[in-house]
């Protein structure tokens, strides 16, 4: 086997030894609980075997499969609801023979199969109807299991000792499966019937149920997630009445005149409010189901960025929270230096045994420019003076860690290199182990500096010369604009590379230019630290036929050595990226382009499961009246793919709200041509919500207009 090749496959690769189950899989997430499952509702090891419950990255359900005897019902149709809290199945009998002899005509029985998750719980109720005209008897099978695996081993981690499966505890009408894990940690899956089962054993609960014509019974499951010595879980019915009590998001602020549009941002937006999860700081947005259904630095920062406009509250939590875990002292164990933003936290056992170093990691080098970018810009977008003094002294702690740690060699760049000896080789969002290197393919050595954490650090020290001035501080803030010119002037010389017209990769740490082209430059635009002459270069190349997939902008170009369509950062498409550099194309005014980016997405979302957006696909060529290829292991859905759609949408209207000054900024408003018209409603801004009107006429031209009065403020139009 190349060598490689053999690196690529590093202790953090999701492995993916057989395609997905040909059924497509359903998806349910409430905190930190999620479930992933069949059309059917059942759970079963299929495809890539990942399929469960889980709670706090471990599977507390393997298995849970309804028959009818022997015999697995038939699909009528499932769906999960479109504000994504509860799926429903509309199950029906094959043809049962016994001797030859047909016994149970098929769609005789109808069983309605109701799912949703509450806290630590999931709760399933089965309603069985008898459309017959006779009575019948049928057996219900219920068979179940709980592999108590964590999540890193479900992705392929291999692990040369686990923890011991406890004797099971068998109830009249409950089963409690339980593992000790390594880390003493006792976990529990409690599943609970009713009404109780006429036979029940720690594999399985069967009921022989009679019904008469047109009648029907009603069955039900509990199956509580916890930790030995925690309480139990709540009834259904009293699981229902609290979730029912709790209150609801609302829906979707923009719409469209396209259905086909609003289908697209009605599952991001319900795909995003599913992903956020309380915190003691606040909501936060968890990166993707089923691998990292978990805080994520960089995901987060960048969903909530992707999502400011329209939902800024969502920025605040993350801010809140990536203070609060904001790193205090050197721990090359979880790469941790003052002053640097989380990576990744997970509650699994072999997070907790240091099996894996994720417990509390602090891996990327982008999350701390990210962090203090997204705190100026939510003050611009909000006016939040308060929230911007109480989080000054994290930003303050950020930035010197960008001066002290993150400039590893003095030279003004932010560079990485791997200390943890279980840790991450890459730390920007391409944290493959081959996504760094130079034009003939070899991999670039560290410490490396990539090309869009110094455009993240840039907008950071651009956007915390506004938060100084806030707190009183000029000094500093006349300081750090200083720092940002200088950033700006050493990126245009040492990363430009006139030869392919474009931002190199990385520099590696020889101070050799990664002259590759990728995506990454494009995030430079998005930052506002390329030149307006250089932007338009970059875009030109990344929307050339080798570089913009017709569904998307590619990773990798096609011209470069390590390009592969099928690669996890060397040729795919990812959404959020995609997204990043339209904001870009707009701050530059290219809506042209943005508008090109936007009807790929789209386009693509079109053919998509509920038109969820993954979190990335393969960067094949559009063929005609084909669909884009899938990515065997993506999420689905992902926070930040989510998010894509409404970034995308805001730089084509070209939509800013500037809280301070209280004005709605519109630059160079562009629809694409299967919109004639969007309407964003509900949108805060202080104290208030305002609702605006985009309208294309024929020319193309795009009108806007607040749809009602909003006392002081002002809509601001412009070229």
């Amino acid at each position: 086997m190349p060598e490689d090749v053999i690196k690529f496959q590093d202790d953090y690769y999701i492995l993916a030894t057989a395609a997905r189950s040909g059924d497509s899989t359903r998806i349910l997430k409430a905190d930190d609980t999620f479930m992933v499952f069949d059309r059917l509702g059942d759970v079963q090891a299929l495809g890539l075997g990942e399929q469960g419950l889980y709670f706090e990255d471990t599977r507390y359900l393997s298995r849970l499969v309804l028959r009818f005897g022997p015999d697995r019902p038939m699909l009528l149709s499932s769906g999960v609801r479109a504000d994504n809290d509860l799926f429903g199945a509309d199950l029906t009998n094959a043809d049962v023979t016994r001797e030859g002899a047909l016994v149970l005509p098929r769609n005789t029985v109808h069983v309605f199969r109701c799912r949703f998750l509450w806290k630590e719980s999931c709760h399933d109720r089965l309603r069985i109807w008898n459309y017959g005209r006779v009575p019948i008897e049928l057996p219900i099978w219920i068979a179940f299991d709980a592999d108590f695996a964590d999540i890193f081993e479900i992705r392929g981690a291999s692990r040369e000792r686990r923890g011991r499966r406890l004797e099971p505890v068998v109830g009249s009408a409950d089963v409690e499966l339980a593992y000790e894990g390594l880390d003493h940690d006792v976990r529990c899956a409690c599943l609970t019937f009713s009404p109780e089962p006429d036979s029940i054993d720690a594999v399985s609960a069967r009921y022989a149920i009679r019904l008469e014509p047109q009648a029907s019974k009603t069955l039900e499951l509990s199956v509580h997630c916890a930790r030995r010595g925690t309480r139990r879980g709540l009834p259904l019915e009293a699981a229902a009445k609290e979730r029912a009590l709790a209150a609801r998001s609302a829906p979707c602020g923009v719409t469209t005149s396209n259905e086909g549009f609003n289908a697209w941002l009605d599952r991001s937006w319900s795909d995003l409010r599913m992903m956020v999860t309380k915190t003691p700081q606040g909501q936060y947005p968890y990166a993707g189901v089923p691998w990292f259904s978990t805080p994520f630095g960089r995901d987060g920062l960048i969903t909530a960025r992707e999502m400011l406009c329209i939902e800024p509250g969502l920025a605040r939590g993350v801010l809140a929270y990536l203070a609060a875990t904001q790193a205090d002292r050197v721990d090359e164990s979880s790469d941790a230096e003052p002053g640097k933003i989380l990576h990744e936290t997970r509650k699994g056992e072999m997070a907790a045994l240091g099996e894996v170093p994720f417990g509390c990691y602090y891996g990327s080098a982008d999350a701390t420019p990210l962090f203090v970018g997204l705190a100026g810009a939510y003050y611009e977008r909000t006016g939040d003076r308060d929230f911007a003094v109480s989080i000054w002294p994290a930003v303050k702690k950020a930035l010197g860690w960008i001066d002290r740690f993150g400039d590893i060699d003095g030279d003004g760049f932010v560079e990485y290199a791997q200390r943890s000896r279980i840790g991450l080789v890459h730390q920007g969002w391409k944290d493959s182990p081959d996504a760094v290197f130079h034009a003939d393919g070899e991999l670039a050595e560290p410490p490396i500096a990539l090309c869009e954490v110094q455009a993240y650090v840039f907008d950071a020290k651009q956007r915390a010369a506004v938060l100084a001035a806030v707190v009183g501080d000029d000094a500093r803030a006349d300081a750090l604009r200083a720092e940002a010119d200088a950033i700006q002037t050493r990126f245009e010389s040492d990363f430009w590379i006139d030869d392919l017209q474009t931002y190199a990769l990385a520099l590696d740490g020889a101070k050799r230019p990664c002259a590759v082209r990728t995506s990454n430059a494009g995030h430079a635009l998005f930052a506002g630290i390329s030149s307006p002459a250089r932007a338009a270069r970059v875009l030109h190349g990344l929307l050339e036929q080798s570089g913009y997939s017709g569904w998307g902008i590619r990773t990798l170009d096609t011209h470069e050595p390590r390009y592969n369509p099928m690669a996890y950062h060397n040729g795919s498409i990812w959404p959020h990226d995609n997204a990043i550099i339209a904001a870009g194309c707009a701050r530059y005014g290219l809506k042209a382009e943005a508008l090109e980016i936007l009807t790929g997405l789209f386009d693509a979302s079109q053919f998509f499961d509920l038109h969820r957006l993954p979190e990335l696909f393969c960067g094949f060529h559009r063929r005609h009246q084909e669909g884009p290829t899938l990515y065997p292991v993506a999420c689905a859905p992902q926070a930040w793919a989510a998010g894509a759609a409404f970034m995308l949408l805001e730089s084509c209207l070209g939509l800013t709200i500037d809280a301070v000054s209280r004005q709605v900024i519109v630059r160079q408003p562009r629809l694409p041509d299967s919109l004639r018209e969007v309407r964003v409603q509900g949108v805060p801004l202080s104290e208030q919500t305002i609702d605006l009107l985009f309208e294309r006429s024929d020319d193309g031209r795009v009108g806007v207009k607040l749809m009602r009065e909003v006392a002081g403020v002002e809509l601001v139009v412009g070229e």
